[in-house]
């Protein structure tokens, strides 16, 4: 394999991935700035909590519609032309947020950037996978996760500066990223394996050998894609009984994501940390120490993927993310039942929970959802992971505050710690190593009905 034709392919594809990751990055950072905007709109707009809650889950609402619509799109206009629609709807929907007159006008605007984010989280990750050889696929899908959470820690650092400043501008500078994403995209190829399915196999092969190191491996990657001969099929295609496992572990892994908690923290810790006796100030820097810590830990995560593996990396992380948030609320129900205050104990609780979660858990849903798919329906099951994430984060979202004012702290971080306990169970059970593989190699195992086997021939879940 000649050095320089692989040095060019690696240079193109990190291009690739670094530029539809800058969706991630409008993902990350228009559903992290509310939780410092929320501060200023609340009393400027009357908000009550409910109000609070509808204003801030828009987005997540729009993210469900999003998602659904994108998967279709996605397989008839293609995966580039996707991206290029939802950075179109990013910027108009930025426009209108920071001109909002009115939590109706604002909540309208949040849900049209929602629908932007909605198919960024289908189609970016599925785009990259396509693209990606197979022993870095997921650290480059990783890219997608490792993009969102930079966007968080931006949000929450411009939240904590602009703190004095209008809400406006913190919802303003999402414009710039929205135009990088569209300008950029228009440069990169389609994905090769759209193409196949779509029957351009000259396309395909000439985008292959352009993100391969030669031509011998660009031609038999694509010859593994024609005898794979998959064709668009029909949404009931999920339901066959070969897809399912695939369908069952990607399903859970995003719905569990999200119902662990991660997001709630996510939106409203500077809501619960003032409530909780944290000045303002030191609320807003909480979340950004959370933005710092998550991104290391995506750092490791995407890190992790590769070197120890995707299950691995969750079989590990799950039960410490579950000890952390137990801590968390033992140590609000001792403060709400009289006993001493520990602020700095309750934030390293949180932050190891954080680092845990994010870098397990957010790290793997992006990435096991667009791998697990045969490409027959690739584009409509990843449509489907975003839409349980997006379903599972808009029921967090509606009821977080509404739980802490019901049980308080300490009963709803209880009962995320459960849900991140019973998460390590789900994964032990029904989630595969996929690490290594090629697409079209888990494709296969799907029909020999070896996908929920180990190396060894066993089953998951039993004593080896």
């Amino acid at each position: 394999m000649n050095e320089k034709e692989s040095a060019k392919a690696k240079l193109l594809i990190d291009v690739i991935a670094g530029i539809s990751a800058a969706a991630g990055l409008l993902f990350g950072y228009d559903t992290g700035i509310i939780s410092a905007a929320l501060l200023q709109i609340t009393p400027q707009f009357h908000l009550d909590i409910g109000s609070q809650q509808i204003v801030t889950s828009a987005i997540i609402a729009g993210a469900l519609v999003g998602c659904l619509g994108a998967a279709p799109l996605s397989d008839r206009g293609g995966r580039r032309r996707t991206v290029m629609v939802a950075a179109a709807i990013f910027i108009v929907g930025t426009v209108v947020a920071s001109l909002a007159v009115g939590a109706w006008m604002l909540t309208a605007a949040r849900f049209v950037l929602g629908l932007a984010v909605g198919a960024a989280s289908q189609i970016v990750p599925l785009y990259i996978s396509e693209l990606a050889p197979a022993h870095r696929r997921g650290r480059l899908v990783g890219m997608f996760q490792l993009a969102v959470v930079c966007g968080l820690l931006v949000s929450f650092v411009a939240g904590y500066l602009l703190r004095d400043e209008s809400w406006r501008l913190m919802f303003g500078l999402g414009i710039i990223p929205a135009t990088i994403l569209l300008l950029g995209m228009a440069f990169l190829p389609n994905s090769p394996r759209w193409l196949a399915m779509r029957g351009d196999f000259d396309g395909a092969r000439t985008v292959l050998r352009q993100v391969r190191g030669s031509h011998r491996v660009a031609d038999h990657e694509l010859q593994s894609i024609v005898d794979a001969h998959d064709r668009q099929a029909p949404w009931s295609e999920l339901a066959r009984p070969w897809v399912r496992p695939a369908l069952v572990a990607a399903i859970g892994v995003a719905l569990l994501c999200q119902l662990g908690g991660i997001n709630a923290v996510l939106y409203y810790a500077p809501t619960i940390f003032s409530g909780a006796g944290f000045g303002q100030g030191s609320a807003l820097l909480t979340s950004v120490a959370v933005g710092v810590a998550i991104i290391v830990a995506t750092l490791f995560g995407n890190w992790a993927v590769e070197a120890i593996g995707r299950r691995a990396l969750l079989l590990r992380f799950l039960p410490g993310a579950s000890l952390c948030l137990l801590v968390l609320a033992e140590l609000f129900h001792s403060q709400a039942s009289g006993g001493p205050p520990h602020p700095w104990l309750m934030v390293a609780a949180l932050l190891g929970y954080a680092v845990l979660n994010v870098g397990s858990l957010s790290v793997t849903i992006w990435i096991i959802g667009a791998e697990v798919f045969p490409l027959s329906v690739r584009g409509k099951g990843m449509g489907l992971v975003a839409a349980a994430h997006w379903g599972a984060d808009l029921l967090i979202s509606l009821t977080t505050l509404s739980m802490v004012q019901r049980f308080g702290a300490g009963g709803t971080f209880l009962l995320f710690g459960l849900v991140n306990a019973l998460a390590f169970l789900f994964v032990l059970r029904f989630v595969p190593e996929t690490r290594g593989l090629s697409l079209e190699d888990i494709e296969a195992r799907l029909h020999a009905g070896t996908f929920l086997r180990t190396a060894s021939g066993r089953p998951l879940g039993r004593a080896r």
